[in-house]
């Protein structure tokens, strides 16, 4: 039980990040251990950490194999902070990073520790094949007999279908729809045109790539197997390039999304250090901003919401707890897991009828500017390594804030299983 402990700020210092870069092309031949132990080394090298003990490493990965049962710990190992510095994986989807972030957060606040590290890996190039259930049940049949011919039995039951692969796929268990086709029926829903996911789309990847004209990526990414930058990024692309692509969930003729407005499969790392004000001033590391407020929240998309609408309610009740209106801040940091699903959010802020009936307002919480939206490119351009995401978006938020000198941010994360989780950030 927790006694007497009296919260403190938490400052967030820094991140690190390797190139994201689409699944089976640079990083086919990695592990999730070999790219999340990259960005881990980023972290421990950027902020002279080597040797060190931290109170604590939280970080996941969405698809990994059973040998990956301790990631976080063997990523730590072989990162070169001390090995005293304890660790443990978790997961909550395309949030997991996010989450670390405020679970190391919380340990902060509270005294528990000095200082951590938040972060999360996925590698789709690196997914785990598995074979169908009725060859498992079998070779465990082989696995526990004690004879020699109880072993050999069940090797005449294997036939020719026990071989046939089965790939992981990112379809809801609920409803047996992928990720995008629940989308699709968001945007139906809300009516998002196509030519305003295809705006999202471009603005991410211009802002993006402006963003590593000028340098700004160069201290959040470390290069890793010879790769600088994301390798997503399309610097040339326009609205017309946008506009020609078909749509890849709906083909029926009423489908709005496609490859070119939707985020492309992406393998990567990414890990931020956050502490406690006494350390960091100890250390004599610059606090880039703080963690301020984070909240979480789910919604039944079975029967009656959008898959990815959680964010919406989260960001309302955590605005009502920070006394906070959607218009009070200077930068957005929303996933854009898909065009259609960050406007889906935004148009639902916008509807009366949503905010009195889903949210408990009396008044819509209004609109942001856009010109403030992922201002440094966002998943559509840069990539979402399922759990990588959210730590990436804190390094992202934390320099924009420092850059700023004043002011706050607000984070937004949809994860599949109907969640969101979501995060404020306050400049120094």
């Amino acid at each position: 039980m927790l006694h007497n402990l009296q919260s403190r700020r938490v400052a967030v210092i820094g991140g690190s990040r390797i190139p994201f870069c689409r699944s089976h092309s640079v990083y086919r031949n990695c592990t999730n251990k070999e790219l999340m132990t990259a960005a881990l080394k980023g972290v421990v090298n950027k902020f002279d950490l080597k040797g060190q003990t931290l109170g604590e490493v939280a970080l996941g990965a969405l698809i990994k194999h059973s040998s990956d049962w301790n990631l976080a710990r063997e990523s730590v190992i072989e990162s070169g902070l001390s090995l005293r510095t304890p660790a443990f994986d978790l997961q909550r989807a395309c949030g997991t990073s996010l989450e670390a972030a405020i679970l190391i957060a919380n340990k902060i606040s509270l005294g528990q520790i000095e200082v951590g590290i938040a972060g999360g890996t996925d590698s789709i190039s690196d997914a785990p094949v598995v074979y169908p259930d009725e060859y498992r049940n079998l070779l465990m049949e082989i696995h526990r007999a004690r004879s020699p011919l109880d072993r050999i039995k069940p090797i005449f039951k294997i036939r020719p279908q026990h071989f046939k692969p089965q790939f992981p796929v990112v379809t809801e268990p609920q409803t047996g729809l992928s990720m995008g086709e629940s989308t699709e029926l968001m945007a139906k829903k809300w009516n998002l045109q196509r030519d305003h996911q295809d705006q999202l789309a471009f603005s991410s990847h211009v802002n993006a790539a402006a963003a590593y004209d000028a340098g700004w990526f160069d201290d959040l990414v470390v290069p890793f197997k010879k790769i600088e930058k994301d390798n997503n990024i399309r610097s040339n692309t326009t609205i017309e390039k946008l506009a020609a692509l078909r749509p890849a969930f709906d083909k029926s003729g009423k489908g709005t999304m496609t490859a070119g407005n939707s985020t492309p499969l992406t393998d990567g790392a990414a890990a931020v250090l956050l502490t406690s004000e006494d350390w960091a001033r100890e250390k004599n590391l610059p606090v880039m901003a703080y963690l301020t407020f984070a909240k979480a929240s789910a919604v039944n998309f079975i029967d009656n919401e959008g898959l990815l609408m959680a964010p919406a309610y989260a960001v309302s009740d955590m605005l009502k707890q920070a006394n906070l209106s959607l218009q009070e801040f200077d930068f957005y940091e929303i996933h854009e897991a898909f065009a259609a699903q960050t406007l889906a959010t935004l148009e639902a802020w916008q509807s009366k009828d949503f905010c009195r009936d889903k949210l408990g307002r009396n008044e819509p919480m209004g609109s942001i500017n856009l010109k403030r939206l992922n201002t440094k490119g966002g998943s559509i351009a840069i990539g979402h390594p399922f759990a990588a995401t959210g730590a990436r978006i804190v390094a992202t938020m934390a320099k924009l804030l420092h850059e700023k000198g004043s002011g706050r941010g607000l984070i937004s994360v949809c994860t599949a299983g109907g969640m969101g989780v979501t995060a404020i950030m306050e400049s120094v």
